[in-house]
């Protein structure tokens, strides 16, 4: 077998600094492009923040790259209006999200009386927890995973026990292992009346009657009226099945402020987009590296060539980083605008009815940018609007066609969806065959496994789950 060098040429693409720094900051909601900021000017020592009102000799110098030989002058750093104060606050409202889920167990657990060894397994118990608030996986094989992940030897028992300890944090009903054990989790820590205690031997005694709702049997186990059987149910009733969820809604003294990374108002009856303005300093050449930069141009030693050198690749980053902040903004507010035209009927008024079906390419399209980059702009965004604030992914859903030929939002069909079953008899709800019927009624042409489908989605029950006594 004959061996043969050859040259070959390949094309390979190779992203700029510019443009893995758009990447990077693409991503970054409002609030955390200023901290990312902030970080900038702590990490490269070329760069001042310097006020407005800077003049006279303490002003930092401007040094063109040009001097030194640079393919192209430093752009101006100045991006935006500086003129507001960063200690005033911002002129547009803010909403409470969550302190992370697992944040806050892993918060409780610091008030937890354990050694070093037990706060390592118990962690590891916390971060198997799902978002839901359950822990998917028998003790069993956490047992095996804590020795082969940590190297600590430990048994199903004191996994048992460490869990047992967290099921008592808040919220109540986290780190069950199943649907049964979160809510008599949560009953443990009501009152104790008649009422919770019937809940409580339901659940314990008679869960899968109850789950399929053979109330004439449970009634007859536990010698019952059905005055007392609604008593108890009214009970279960009030308890969350998705603990861990409870704290993605709620607005507690640990919530942190998001701020809306776009404003949609109405002028005129027309949608307008602004951005809120972040506070980014002009950014100048400190006096200290300028100097050097002055010394090394006239200077020929290894040593001034080096730290010249140094200054020269700190002046690049800041220029790149910069540039990016520029792009970054401009493909925001395209890609802002692009979904407010495409969704126009809907930033009227915010009738979900009016929703029209649209997906990444859709936006790609319109605005000419790729299918990443539009995800990676939608991710974490949030806009403001006289009706409410929104994630950006809210607006980006599939279609179908109805009976007239038009294409539908999805989540227009689930609206009308979970109206119908809010509007239906409690005590003969409606199944997902008669749902069909509703929604073809009302020039929805679904499919029966599609309704089942778009109500699993919208976390709501089976007819015979949903029935009443």
């Amino acid at each position: 077998m004959d061996l043969k060098q050859g040259l070959q040429q390949k094309q390979v693409q190779k992203l700029s600094p510019v443009q893995i720094q758009i990447i990077k900051l693409l991503e970054l909601p409002g609030a955390e492009l200023e901290q990312r900021i902030e970080k900038e000017l702590e990490e490269n020592p070329i760069l001042d923040e310097v006020p407005d009102d800077a003049s006279g000799d303490d002003a930092p110098k401007k040094v063109s790259l040009s001097e030194f030989g640079a393919d192209d002058p430093t752009p101006s750093y100045k991006l935006y209006d500086n003129g507001a104060s960063k200690s005033l606050k911002p002129e547009y409202n803010t909403f409470s999200v969550k302190k992370s889920f697992h944040q806050s167990l892993e918060d409780q657990l610091g008030f937890c009386h354990i050694d070093e060894r037990q706060r390592q397994i118990a962690l590891f118990i916390i971060g198997m927890i799902d978002d839901d608030g359950y822990l998917r996986r028998d003790v069993e094989s956490l047992a095996d995973d804590i020795d082969f992940r940590l190297g600590i030897k430990t048994t199903p028992d004191e996994v048992e026990e460490l869990l047992f300890r967290i099921q008592e944090f808040e919220p109540a009903g986290v780190g069950a292992r199943d649907l049964r054990e979160c809510l008599l989790l949560q009953l443990d820590n009501r009152k104790a009346t008649p009422e919770v205690s019937h809940a409580a031997e339901i659940l314990e005694n008679h869960f899968e009657a109850f789950s399929k709702k053979h109330y004439p049997k449970i009634m007859d186990a536990m010698g019952i009226s059905g005055d007392e059987l609604k008593a108890a149910i009214a009970e279960i009733v009030k308890l969350n099945p998705r603990p861990g969820g409870q704290i993605d809604d709620s607005y507690s003294e640990q919530a942190q402020q998001v701020m809306p990374d776009f404003i949609v108002e109405l002028k005129d009856g027309e949608p307008v987009m602004s951005m809120p303005r972040f506070s980014i300093p002009e950014l100048r050449v400190n006096r200290k590296y300028a100097d050097t930069l002055m010394e090394a141009a006239n200077n020929a030693t290894r040593e001034k060539k080096e730290a010249a050198q140094f200054v020269k690749q700190k002046l690049d980053s800041a220029k790149w980083f910069i540039e990016a902040i520029k792009q970054r903004q401009r493909t925001l507010e395209n890609t802002m605008n692009a979904i407010i035209e495409f969704q126009h009927d809907f930033f009227i008024d915010g009738d979900e009815t009016l929703m029209k079906p649209m997906v990444l390419k859709n936006i790609a399209e319109k605005t000419g940018l790729d299918i990443s980059t539009i995800s990676r702009v939608v991710n974490c965004k949030y806009v403001q609007t006289h009706f409410g604030i929104y994630s950006l992914k809210y607006f980006f859903s599939e279609g179908l066609i109805d009976k007239s030929g038009v294409e539908v939002s999805t989540r227009e069909i689930k609206t009308i969806l979970a109206g119908s079953i809010e509007e239906e008899d409690k005590h003969k709800p409606l199944t997902d065959e008669e749902l069909v019927a509703v929604l073809d009624a009302k020039g929805y042409k679904v499919a029966r496994r599609t309704v089942a489908k778009y109500r699993e989605q919208l976390n709501i029950p089976i007819a015979r789950l949903r029935k009443e006594l």
